[in-house]
């Protein structure tokens, strides 16, 4: 039965610690209370987020759609894969992502930053802040192309006008090729009347020039800041986003953030430029080498047949011969047939012999290899045309990758196998050319035996005239395929097509409404956050709200603290013919307990958890408060380990107490009337302290003695109150509880703590003490932190009233030597 009560009990206390952990509402009023905190960091917090939406410069944003045209002959190369790949989606995915990859490059930035002249920065001076200058400069400001590429650092220019003149000021940072470790500052002063001029540093040679639309105001300062393209390029790299528009197309969406949203849109209209700059180089480096290739071959067969035409033109001269007719036989014929397939396999003996040179030049390597120049081999004109697609893939990614990329080492390896396979492919068609050319020269030679005996000037003019035509017809295949590869190089089409012009989308930070709201948040937040954890991770009692949500005993009086000016002798407030805060305080008192007691019943007994907490200074004034109503009232101190009334009512007695009674088995009236003195506060109230500190105070509190006693003093007085020891830390006052009716707990604001009360609450339950109702001290109205409001009205600000006239002297209280009998020191 005693586990289930005690289960119950703690199922109450529990539930009351939550509802005084989670009250929102006594949480809304601490808020509400502490306003001004609020305020205060909503002006903060608002104000520095003014603050930093005027000096913080805006960035916008332009948008662009870039058309990615496809490659045929990537097109082509692609069928198998597009048939097996939804609809083309994977082929085109990764050819975009490719292109995204090169479009976000720093190579493009970088060529992108130099032909807008970006690496130069522009700043005018303002009222609040530098305005960032943006093709409305007044002075433009450049530097040698040699040493811009070389720049270290940024150089700083300022120019001020004054008249006609302008002083440029400056400083940059400078260190010898040969030694970096000498590098140091130097320094700009010079002072021009007239643009262009140029200025002499050691990092290069500047060059300003005015702009006559917009002239420089008198007395304003322009900064200027030049760095390299490369340093410059990171931060349009970085501000850049490409991102497919979907998976089924290849239009890449351009967004650029920037200061300035026209150098935004001109950025991104040159970006495409230099997009397709860059793709037509790539694409024409195949063209430009094939047409290398044909050129030195021209001028190799042109001076071959101008060596044939040379021998024909001597033979002539040497024979006297002006014109040679020859009667054409089946044996010519045949011989001739076979004369000019010879000389094709000797063609293309030697075109095979030409690209394995070509390979095997070291320059070469890795570079794009002649095609379509008359190789009748397919499968070594298609390992070609595959090794040049794959070669330019390569140099196209090693604009923004290493050699030793991960995307760059899976190409080269591919064109170190092709190469391979080109090389096999072409010496295996050497090989069969070389067997057919056997077999035709057999074939020639059967029929130039059959033409022995023709004149030998004619057999010798044969000879020189099949060599000269078989010249003549490759120069002109040559010329032929030159021509062909000039218009291929001069149809190159662009890579990239903007379908609209770059656009302004808006302001993109700092964002006004965001950063208010967050700032609102705060600023409301962090006040709430603070008085939560405050009230969180308190531990003792604030006020009445606290109390209320910890138990559910009455509280008969919030006691407040009482102000220096209020208390007269022997710390008591209660005065007569007043009305004050404090009288209206013990009144309330007062008036509670005379509807808890009931008929017949007289003795109120005033305890507390520990030491300190006003139990005796709110017994006193009670007392008086009830002496007041014309009422005998006895004052009794029953806390005999330390007593506290001698010293509260400054009386110089500790021979008179109820420790002589109680010593007795059988008090007499005449003893106890003998041990009681007058309060000297009211005439109403006397006083039976507690006398001499016995030896055993907890077996002479359980004699019958102290019943007797109680007894003889209810027929003499209307009302007795007792004054206990601590409960929290003796036993004495569950002893004394016996005589009382009702039992008066006192605890105190910000004293008190709150686990306390799961022992008042089991006190309560388990009925050790009579009728227990709680009174609240030391409230200091001055703190408006406790979310009620008292009814006594107003009057003034009290100050606290300490230890209550000596409460000091319980700092023994809670441990071992609460009580000590050689302890006998009373401090007030």
């Amino acid at each position: 039965m005693e586990e289930v009560k005690n289960q119950g009990l703690y199922s109450v206390q529990q539930d009351q610690e939550e509802k005084s952990t989670f009250d929102f509402k006594n949480l809304f009023t601490l808020f509400l209370i502490n306003w001004k905190w609020f305020f205060l960091s909503l002006v903060i917090f608002l104000g520095a987020a003014a603050v930093y939406l005027r000096y913080t410069t805006p960035k916008y944003q332009a948008f662009a759609k870039l058309l990615i045209k496809e490659d045929n002959s990537n097109r082509r190369s692609t069928n198998t894969v597009r048939s097996t790949s939804n609809l083309g989606i994977m082929s085109n995915a990764m050819s975009i992502d490719n292109e995204i990859e090169i479009l976000k490059s720093l190579s493009i930035a970088q060529q992108t930053v130099r032909d807008l002249k970006l690496y130069v920065t522009y700043w005018g001076e303002g009222r609040i802040k530098d305005q960032l200058l943006y093709k409305n400069q007044p002075i433009s400001a450049d530097l040698d192309p040699e040493h811009l590429e070389l720049l270290q650092s940024p150089i700083s220019l300022v120019i001020i006008r004054s008249g006609s003149n302008y002083n440029v000021t400056g400083e940059y940072y400078y260190a010898p090729m040969n030694d970096r470790s000498a590098g140091k500052i130097y320094s700009i002063n010079k002072t021009v009347t007239r643009f262009p001029v140029t200025i002499g540093t050691k990092a290069g040679t500047i060059t300003l020039t005015s702009n006559s639309m917009t002239p420089m105001p008198e007395g304003k300062k322009l900064k200027i800041q030049i760095q390299s393209p490369k340093n410059a390029s990171y931060k349009y790299a970085g501000s850049l986003s490409v991102a497919p528009i979907s998976e089924t197309t290849t239009i890449a969406q351009l967004v650029l953030s920037d200061e300035i949203p026209s150098r935004a849109i001109d950025y991104l209209t040159q970006m495409a430029v230099c997009y397709n700059r860059q793709a037509n180089e790539d694409k024409n480096e195949i063209a430009r080498r094939t047409e290398e290739f044909i050129n030195s071959r021209l001028e190799k067969i042109n001076s071959e047949l101008g060596d044939a035409e040379g021998s024909l033109e001597s033979y002539k001269k040497q024979n006297n011969m002006v014109e040679l007719t020859i009667n054409a036989t089946q044996a010519v014929q045949n011989q001739d047939a076979y004369s000019q397939r010879l000389a094709d396999a000797n063609t293309q003996v030697a075109l095979m012999n030409s690209i394995t040179d070509y390979m095997d030049a070291p320059e070469n390597k890795y570079q794009t290899l002649p095609s379509n120049v008359g190789l009748d081999d397919q499968s070594t004109t298609q390992l070609i045309e595959k090794y040049n697609e794959i070669a330019l893939e390569r140099n196209r990614m090693l604009r923004s990758a290493s050699e030793n990329s991960p995307i760059v080492t899976p190409l080269t390896a591919q064109l170190d196998n092709l190469s391979s396979s080109i090389r096999r492919a072409m010496a295996q068609a050497k090989k069969n050319t070389e067997i057919q050319r056997s077999n035709i020269e057999r074939q020639y030679n059967k029929y130039s035996g059959q033409t022995a005996a023709t004149p030998e000037q004619e057999r010798i003019l044969g000879q020189i005239g099949r060599q000269q035509t078989v010249k003549a017809g490759l120069y002109l295949t040559l010329l032929q395929k030159r021509e062909e590869n000039s218009i291929s190089l001069a149809a190159t089409a662009d890579n990239g097509k903007l379908i609209d012009e770059p656009q302004y989308s808006g302001k993109v930070s700092p964002k006004e409404t965001q950063i208010f709201l967050v700032a609102f948040i705060l600023g409301i937040g962090l006040p709430a956050l603070i008085i939560f954890l405050v009230r969180f991770f308190r531990y003792k009692i604030e006020g009445h709200d606290d109390v209320a949500s910890l138990t559910s005993l009455p509280i008969i009086a919030d006691v407040a603290v009482a102000s220096d000016t209020a208390k007269s002798k022997a710390d008591i407030v209660v005065h007569e013919n007043q009305n004050n805060q404090m009288e209206e305080i013990f009144r309330s008192m007062r008036t509670n307990l005379q509807f808890m007691l009931k008929d017949g019943q007289k003795v109120v007994m005033f305890t507390s958890s520990n030491s300190g907490e006003g139990k005796t200074f709110n017994a006193a004034n009670l007392a008086v408060s009830f002496a007041l109503l014309e009422k005998k009232v006895v004052l009794v101190g029953l806390d005999i380990r330390k007593p506290r009334l001698a010293s509260l009512f400054e009386i110089d007695d500790d021979i008179h107490g109820i420790t002589r009674l109680l010593m007795h088995s059988n008090p007499t009236v005449e003893e106890v009337e003998n041990e009681i003195l007058s309060s000297g506060v009211n005439n109403n109230l006397d006083l039976l302290m507690a006398g001499p500190i016995p030896p055993n105070p907890a077996e002479l509190l359980s004699r019958k003695s102290l019943e007797k006693v109680v007894d003889i003093l209810k027929e003499k007085y209307d009302y007795i109150i007792i004054d206990t020891a601590p409960v929290g830390l003796v036993s004495d006052t569950l002893i004394i509880g016996r005589i009382a009716d009702v039992t008066v707990y006192v605890c105190r604001a910000d004293y008190t703590p709150r686990s306390a009360f799961s022992m008042v609450n089991q006190l309560s339950e388990s009925k050790r003490m009579p009728d227990m109702c709680i009174a609240i001290n030391g409230i200091d109205m001055s703190k408006k932190k406790y979310g009620y409001y008292y009814g006594y009205g107003s009057y003034g600000r009290y100050k606290s009233y300490g230890s209550y006239g000596g409460y000091s002297v319980y700092g023994g209280y809670g441990n071992s030597s609460y009580g000590d009998k050689n302890d006998q020191s009373v401090k007030h």
